[in-house]
Protein backbone atom coordinates (compact mmCIF):
# COMPACT_ATOMS: atom_id res chain seq x y z
CA UNK A 1 0.00 0.00 0.00
CA UNK A 2 1.37 3.20 -0.88
CA UNK A 3 2.09 5.91 1.70
CA UNK A 4 0.53 9.64 1.49
CA UNK A 5 4.29 10.87 0.65
CA UNK A 6 4.46 8.78 -2.29
CA UNK A 7 0.64 9.61 -4.02
CA UNK A 8 2.25 13.28 -3.50
CA UNK A 9 5.37 12.54 -5.87
CA UNK A 10 3.25 11.17 -7.96
CA UNK A 11 0.70 14.01 -8.60
CA UNK A 12 3.89 16.20 -8.74
CA UNK A 13 5.00 14.24 -11.40
CA UNK A 14 2.30 14.16 -12.88
CA UNK A 15 1.75 17.88 -12.76
CA UNK A 16 5.15 18.22 -14.52
CA UNK A 17 4.18 16.08 -17.46
CA UNK A 18 1.27 18.09 -18.30
CA UNK A 19 2.90 21.42 -18.97
CA UNK A 20 4.79 20.00 -21.91
CA UNK A 21 3.03 21.09 -24.86
CA UNK A 22 3.84 21.85 -28.76
CA UNK A 23 4.60 24.21 -30.75
CA UNK A 24 4.70 24.20 -34.40
CA UNK A 25 5.55 20.86 -34.34
CA UNK A 26 8.08 20.59 -31.68
CA UNK A 27 7.77 19.40 -28.01
CA UNK A 28 7.86 22.12 -25.79
CA UNK A 29 8.44 21.88 -21.93
CA UNK A 30 6.97 23.71 -19.63
CA UNK A 31 4.33 25.24 -17.14
CA UNK A 32 1.18 26.32 -18.77
CA UNK A 33 0.44 29.41 -18.79
CA UNK A 34 -3.18 29.86 -18.63
CA UNK A 35 -6.15 28.10 -20.52
CA UNK A 36 -5.74 27.48 -24.69
CA UNK A 37 -8.50 30.15 -26.29
CA UNK A 38 -11.30 28.56 -27.69
CA UNK A 39 -10.74 28.34 -31.37
CA UNK A 40 -13.38 29.92 -33.78
CA UNK A 41 -14.51 27.79 -36.69
CA UNK A 42 -11.81 28.54 -39.07
CA UNK A 43 -9.20 27.17 -36.11
CA UNK A 44 -7.97 30.58 -36.26
CA UNK A 45 -7.00 31.92 -32.31
CA UNK A 46 -5.42 35.74 -31.59
CA UNK A 47 -2.87 34.57 -29.86
CA UNK A 48 -0.19 36.76 -28.20
CA UNK A 49 1.20 38.92 -30.80
CA UNK A 50 4.47 38.41 -32.88
CA UNK A 51 6.90 40.62 -34.12
CA UNK A 52 9.85 38.73 -35.57
CA UNK A 53 13.26 39.33 -36.66
CA UNK A 54 14.30 42.92 -38.67
CA UNK A 55 14.42 41.50 -42.10
CA UNK A 56 16.01 43.31 -45.70
CA UNK A 57 14.32 44.05 -48.87
CA UNK A 58 16.25 45.27 -51.91
CA UNK A 59 18.48 47.26 -49.93
CA UNK A 60 16.13 48.38 -46.95
CA UNK A 61 15.79 47.16 -43.50
CA UNK A 62 12.87 47.22 -41.72
CA UNK A 63 12.25 46.21 -37.91
CA UNK A 64 8.84 45.29 -36.91
CA UNK A 65 7.64 47.63 -33.87
CA UNK A 66 4.17 47.28 -32.03
CA UNK A 67 3.05 50.84 -32.68
CA UNK A 68 -0.20 51.47 -31.17
CA UNK A 69 -1.02 54.64 -33.09
CA UNK A 70 0.30 53.64 -36.60
CA UNK A 71 -1.27 55.69 -39.20
CA UNK A 72 0.79 55.91 -42.66
CA UNK A 73 0.01 56.06 -46.43
CA UNK A 74 1.45 54.65 -49.45
CA UNK A 75 0.52 51.95 -52.14
CA UNK A 76 -1.44 48.73 -51.72
CA UNK A 77 -1.32 45.19 -53.65
CA UNK A 78 -3.38 42.34 -53.78
CA UNK A 79 -2.97 38.46 -54.06
CA UNK A 80 -4.98 35.60 -54.30
CA UNK A 81 -5.24 31.86 -55.29
CA UNK A 82 -1.39 31.73 -56.46
CA UNK A 83 -0.93 31.34 -52.55
CA UNK A 84 -4.37 29.77 -51.53
CA UNK A 85 -3.67 27.40 -48.53
CA UNK A 86 0.26 27.91 -48.32
CA UNK A 87 1.19 29.42 -44.42
CA UNK A 88 1.42 32.95 -43.17
CA UNK A 89 4.51 34.47 -41.10
CA UNK A 90 2.27 33.25 -38.28
CA UNK A 91 1.36 29.74 -39.46
CA UNK A 92 -2.01 30.53 -40.60
CA UNK A 93 -3.20 29.23 -43.77
CA UNK A 94 -3.69 31.72 -46.36
CA UNK A 95 -7.31 32.30 -47.47
CA UNK A 96 -7.62 34.74 -50.97
CA UNK A 97 -11.11 35.34 -50.08
CA UNK A 98 -10.50 36.22 -46.41
CA UNK A 99 -10.07 39.70 -45.26
CA UNK A 100 -6.57 39.66 -44.24
CA UNK A 101 -3.11 41.67 -45.26
CA UNK A 102 0.31 41.44 -45.02
CA UNK A 103 2.79 43.93 -43.55
CA UNK A 104 6.63 44.94 -42.90
CA UNK A 105 6.43 46.22 -39.34
CA UNK A 106 3.15 45.42 -37.64
CA UNK A 107 2.50 42.97 -34.80
CA UNK A 108 1.09 39.67 -36.50
CA UNK A 109 -1.82 39.12 -35.80
CA UNK A 110 -2.99 43.03 -35.38
CA UNK A 111 -6.05 44.75 -37.06
CA UNK A 112 -6.11 48.17 -39.13
CA UNK A 113 -8.60 50.28 -40.83
CA UNK A 114 -7.80 50.27 -44.92
CA UNK A 115 -9.04 53.28 -46.93
CA UNK A 116 -8.86 53.96 -50.62
CA UNK A 117 -7.68 57.22 -51.39
CA UNK A 118 -9.60 57.90 -54.52
CA UNK A 119 -12.94 56.83 -53.05
CA UNK A 120 -12.61 56.95 -49.12
CA UNK A 121 -14.15 53.86 -48.34
CA UNK A 122 -12.64 52.13 -45.53
CA UNK A 123 -12.81 48.72 -44.62
CA UNK A 124 -11.25 46.61 -41.30
CA UNK A 125 -8.65 44.28 -42.28
CA UNK A 126 -6.87 41.67 -40.08
CA UNK A 127 -3.03 41.42 -40.37
CA UNK A 128 -1.53 37.94 -40.47
CA UNK A 129 1.78 37.61 -42.85
CA UNK A 130 4.94 39.66 -43.36
CA UNK A 131 4.94 41.61 -46.86
CA UNK A 132 4.95 43.32 -49.82
CA UNK A 133 8.51 42.30 -50.36
CA UNK A 134 9.32 45.43 -52.10
CA UNK A 135 9.91 49.08 -50.99
CA UNK A 136 7.32 51.09 -53.23
CA UNK A 137 3.93 49.14 -51.26
CA UNK A 138 2.95 49.86 -47.86
CA UNK A 139 0.13 46.57 -47.61
CA UNK A 140 -0.61 43.86 -49.85
CA UNK A 141 -4.23 42.69 -49.14
CA UNK A 142 -6.42 39.20 -49.96
CA UNK A 143 -8.19 39.08 -52.82
CA UNK A 144 -11.17 39.31 -50.72
CA UNK A 145 -10.30 42.21 -48.82
CA UNK A 146 -9.19 43.99 -52.95
CA UNK A 147 -12.64 43.43 -53.60
CA UNK A 148 -14.63 44.65 -50.62
CA UNK A 149 -12.23 48.32 -50.77
CA UNK A 150 -13.14 48.37 -54.44
CA UNK A 151 -9.33 47.56 -55.43
CA UNK A 152 -10.23 45.78 -58.67
CA UNK A 153 -7.27 47.01 -60.94
CA UNK A 154 -4.08 46.11 -59.38
CA UNK A 155 -2.11 48.72 -56.84
CA UNK A 156 -3.88 51.49 -55.69
CA UNK A 157 -3.21 54.40 -52.99
CA UNK A 158 -4.23 53.82 -49.34
CA UNK A 159 -4.03 54.67 -45.72
CA UNK A 160 -3.26 52.59 -43.50
CA UNK A 161 -4.00 53.23 -39.38
CA UNK A 162 -3.65 50.58 -36.61
CA UNK A 163 -7.06 50.23 -35.22
CA UNK A 164 -8.67 47.82 -31.92
CA UNK A 165 -12.43 46.40 -33.61
CA UNK A 166 -14.96 44.97 -30.99
CA UNK A 167 -14.52 41.00 -30.18
CA UNK A 168 -17.58 40.38 -32.06
CA UNK A 169 -15.95 41.80 -35.38
CA UNK A 170 -12.48 40.31 -34.42
CA UNK A 171 -13.94 36.61 -34.20
CA UNK A 172 -15.67 37.52 -37.83
CA UNK A 173 -12.39 38.40 -39.66
CA UNK A 174 -10.76 35.32 -38.11
CA UNK A 175 -13.08 33.00 -39.19
CA UNK A 176 -12.77 34.90 -42.99
CA UNK A 177 -16.04 36.81 -42.90
CA UNK A 178 -16.07 40.58 -43.46
CA UNK A 179 -17.85 43.26 -40.78
CA UNK A 180 -18.92 46.48 -41.79
CA UNK A 181 -17.58 49.16 -43.25
CA UNK A 182 -16.41 52.08 -41.69
CA UNK A 183 -17.85 55.83 -42.41
CA UNK A 184 -16.54 56.83 -45.92
CA UNK A 185 -13.17 59.11 -45.31
CA UNK A 186 -14.36 63.04 -45.58
CA UNK A 187 -13.42 64.86 -49.17
CA UNK A 188 -11.38 67.47 -46.78
CA UNK A 189 -9.59 64.67 -44.86
CA UNK A 190 -8.49 62.89 -48.15
CA UNK A 191 -7.10 65.85 -49.63
CA UNK A 192 -4.48 65.81 -46.82
CA UNK A 193 -3.78 62.30 -47.21
CA UNK A 194 -3.19 62.45 -50.72
CA UNK A 195 -0.32 64.91 -49.88
CA UNK A 196 1.39 62.94 -47.38
CA UNK A 197 1.89 61.04 -50.37
CA UNK A 198 4.48 62.74 -51.63
CA UNK A 199 7.81 61.79 -51.33
CA UNK A 200 6.45 58.11 -50.92
CA UNK A 201 7.47 55.47 -53.70
CA UNK A 202 5.74 55.47 -56.75
CA UNK A 203 5.30 51.97 -58.41
CA UNK A 204 5.40 51.75 -61.92
CA UNK A 205 2.27 52.75 -64.11
CA UNK A 206 0.64 54.13 -60.80
CA UNK A 207 -1.10 57.00 -60.77
CA UNK A 208 -0.66 59.16 -57.60
CA UNK A 209 -4.65 60.41 -56.80
CA UNK A 210 -5.06 64.48 -57.31
CA UNK A 211 -4.34 66.50 -54.22
CA UNK A 212 -6.50 69.08 -55.20
CA UNK A 213 -8.85 71.51 -52.68
CA UNK A 214 -12.11 70.41 -52.07
CA UNK A 215 -14.98 72.11 -54.15
CA UNK A 216 -16.84 74.96 -52.43
CA UNK A 217 -20.23 72.77 -51.30
CA UNK A 218 -17.74 69.57 -50.03
CA UNK A 219 -18.91 68.29 -46.64
CA UNK A 220 -17.30 69.67 -43.12
CA UNK A 221 -15.11 66.24 -41.90
CA UNK A 222 -17.97 63.38 -40.70
CA UNK A 223 -20.35 64.90 -42.91
CA UNK A 224 -20.28 62.79 -46.23
CA UNK A 225 -20.99 58.69 -45.91
CA UNK A 226 -21.98 56.10 -47.96
CA UNK A 227 -25.90 56.48 -47.74
CA UNK A 228 -28.02 52.91 -48.53
CA UNK A 229 -31.01 53.10 -50.17
CA UNK A 230 -34.02 51.28 -49.00
CA UNK A 231 -36.17 48.93 -51.17
CA UNK A 232 -39.25 51.46 -52.01
CA UNK A 233 -36.88 53.70 -53.26
CA UNK A 234 -38.47 55.24 -56.58
CA UNK A 235 -35.37 56.04 -59.45
CA UNK A 236 -34.83 59.77 -59.76
CA UNK A 237 -35.42 61.54 -62.81
CA UNK A 238 -32.08 63.03 -63.92
CA UNK A 239 -31.52 66.61 -62.99
CA UNK A 240 -32.19 69.54 -65.60
CA UNK A 241 -29.26 70.81 -66.67
CA UNK A 242 -27.37 74.04 -65.06
CA UNK A 243 -25.53 76.78 -66.59
CA UNK A 244 -21.96 76.03 -67.16
CA UNK A 245 -19.87 77.20 -64.48
CA UNK A 246 -16.23 79.27 -64.98
CA UNK A 247 -14.36 76.17 -64.17
CA UNK A 248 -16.86 72.87 -65.27
CA UNK A 249 -15.73 70.03 -63.19
CA UNK A 250 -15.11 66.66 -65.07
CA UNK A 251 -19.03 65.57 -65.91
CA UNK A 252 -19.07 61.46 -64.56
CA UNK A 253 -19.01 58.78 -67.16
CA UNK A 254 -22.41 57.54 -68.69
CA UNK A 255 -22.26 54.53 -70.60
CA UNK A 256 -24.65 54.22 -73.68
CA UNK A 257 -27.13 52.72 -72.08
CA UNK A 258 -29.64 49.68 -73.97
CA UNK A 259 -32.11 51.62 -76.25
CA UNK A 260 -35.43 49.93 -74.08
CA UNK A 261 -36.24 48.26 -71.23
CA UNK A 262 -37.60 48.70 -67.90
CA UNK A 263 -35.23 47.66 -64.65
CA UNK A 264 -32.20 49.47 -63.74
CA UNK A 265 -29.90 48.61 -60.69
CA UNK A 266 -30.05 51.57 -57.76
CA UNK A 267 -26.43 51.12 -56.68
CA UNK A 268 -25.68 53.89 -54.30
CA UNK A 269 -26.18 57.19 -53.01
CA UNK A 270 -23.75 59.68 -52.06
CA UNK A 271 -24.08 63.29 -50.44
CA UNK A 272 -20.65 63.78 -52.55
CA UNK A 273 -21.01 64.32 -56.49
CA UNK A 274 -17.29 63.51 -56.92
CA UNK A 275 -17.29 60.07 -54.72
CA UNK A 276 -20.65 59.52 -57.29
CA UNK A 277 -18.72 59.97 -60.24
CA UNK A 278 -16.06 57.44 -59.31
CA UNK A 279 -18.27 54.78 -57.84
CA UNK A 280 -20.03 55.31 -61.16
CA UNK A 281 -16.78 54.86 -63.22
CA UNK A 282 -15.97 51.74 -61.25
CA UNK A 283 -19.24 50.02 -62.22
CA UNK A 284 -20.08 51.15 -65.52
CA UNK A 285 -23.00 52.91 -64.45
CA UNK A 286 -24.27 56.88 -64.58
CA UNK A 287 -25.15 59.62 -61.76
CA UNK A 288 -28.25 61.60 -61.64
CA UNK A 289 -28.72 63.82 -58.89
CA UNK A 290 -31.72 63.87 -56.49
CA UNK A 291 -32.26 66.93 -54.28
CA UNK A 292 -28.88 66.75 -52.06
CA UNK A 293 -28.29 63.40 -53.06
CA UNK A 294 -26.16 61.97 -55.98
CA UNK A 295 -27.51 58.53 -56.67
CA UNK A 296 -25.56 55.85 -59.45
CA UNK A 297 -27.73 53.24 -61.19
CA UNK A 298 -26.41 51.07 -64.12
CA UNK A 299 -28.66 50.34 -66.76
CA UNK A 300 -31.70 50.33 -68.22
CA UNK A 301 -32.05 46.79 -68.96
CA UNK A 302 -34.49 44.49 -70.89
CA UNK A 303 -35.04 41.46 -68.26
CA UNK A 304 -34.79 41.00 -64.99
CA UNK A 305 -32.51 38.63 -65.18
CA UNK A 306 -29.96 41.11 -66.88
CA UNK A 307 -30.39 43.72 -64.24
CA UNK A 308 -29.93 40.64 -61.59
CA UNK A 309 -26.43 40.20 -63.15
CA UNK A 310 -25.34 43.67 -63.23
CA UNK A 311 -26.55 43.80 -59.66
CA UNK A 312 -24.06 40.83 -58.86
CA UNK A 313 -21.23 42.56 -60.57
CA UNK A 314 -21.56 45.74 -58.78
CA UNK A 315 -21.90 43.24 -54.86
CA UNK A 316 -18.75 41.86 -56.30
CA UNK A 317 -16.86 45.34 -56.75
CA UNK A 318 -17.87 46.22 -52.95
CA UNK A 319 -21.44 47.53 -53.45
CA UNK A 320 -23.24 45.14 -51.31
CA UNK A 321 -26.29 46.52 -51.17
CA UNK A 322 -27.20 47.22 -55.04
CA UNK A 323 -30.41 46.53 -55.93
CA UNK A 324 -32.68 45.83 -58.90
CA UNK A 325 -35.42 48.10 -59.41
CA UNK A 326 -38.32 47.94 -61.92
CA UNK A 327 -39.28 51.42 -63.70
CA UNK A 328 -42.94 51.87 -63.93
Amino acid sequence: MKSIADLGVMLAATMLLAGCGSVDGKRDGGPVSGPTPAPVASGVTDGPPKLGAPFTVAGTTYTPADIADYDDVGYASWYGEELAGQPTAIGEPFNPDGISAAHKTLPLPSYVEVTALDTGRTIVVRVNDRGPMTNDRLIDLSRGAAQQLGLNGGIAAVRVRRTSPPMAERAQLRSGGIVAERLATPDALLVLLRKKLEGKPVPAGVATPTASKPTPSAPAPGGDRFIVEGPGAKAPKPAAAKPTPAKPTPPAAKPTPAATGSYAVQVAAFSSQSRANAAAKSVGGSVVEAGNLWRVRMGPYASEAEAASAAAKAKAKGFRDAQVQRDR
